[in-house]
């Protein structure tokens, strides 16, 4: 995985392989922040990484200068990689990362309100998994006013009738799905 643009562009993070991650390619993860980009300037805002893998989002976001980002994933050893690269690119008081089952984390919000909340759920969660991500954000007031709960999906899992659904974004066999509950 490489970092795409800001302080850090160019910077390459090497997970472990036994890691039991999907991580978001490039090339999506280039496309989502374009579309982004034109929505938020980004030390303005906070975001909330829900199963964040080895953290390539998260990472992004700080790199971009984001100084708020709660990272949450159940997966000890990718608490254990994210918390050891935090650490080293001196990350730890912009990225809070959580080891936390994400469906106990977004039950009770104790974190406030967030402007982009990225959920990467594993691609093996079945439509109710993923809508129930959506009602959990919804009722516990994650996501501000104007802010966005974006879901990165496989083509199998689809929103076109969700009445907070704002757009789905192909980007070869990943799906972005953005919401809003305005």
């Amino acid at each position: 995985m490489r970092i795409i643009s800001g302080s850090f562009k160019g910077k390459k993070i090497n997970a472990p392989s036994k890691l039991p991650v999907r991580p978001t390619t490039d090339f999506a993860k280039e496309a989502l922040f374009n579309v982004l980009n034109n929505h938020y300037h980004w030390d303005e805002i906070n975001v909330l990484d829900l199963f964040f893998g080895i953290g390539s989002i998260s990472l992004e976001f700080a790199s971009r200068g984001t100084e708020k980002i709660v990272s949450v994933d159940i997966e000890p050893g990718c608490v254990s990689f994210l918390s050891e690269i935090t650490q080293t690119m001196e990350l730890e008081e912009v990225i809070s990362v959580v080891r936390k089952d994400v469906f106990q984390f977004l039950e009770k919000n104790n974190q406030g309100s967030f402007h982009v909340i990225f959920a990467d759920p594993p691609y093996e969660f079945l439509q109710e998994d993923y809508d129930r991500i959506i009602e959990l954000v919804k009722e516990n007031d994650w996501l501000k006013s104007d802010g966005e709960l974006i879901l990165e999906h496989s083509a199998q899992i689809h929103f076109e009738n969700h009445p907070h659904l704002l757009q789905t974004r192909k980007y070869g066999s990943v799906r972005f799905s953005f919401f809003d509950f305005e």
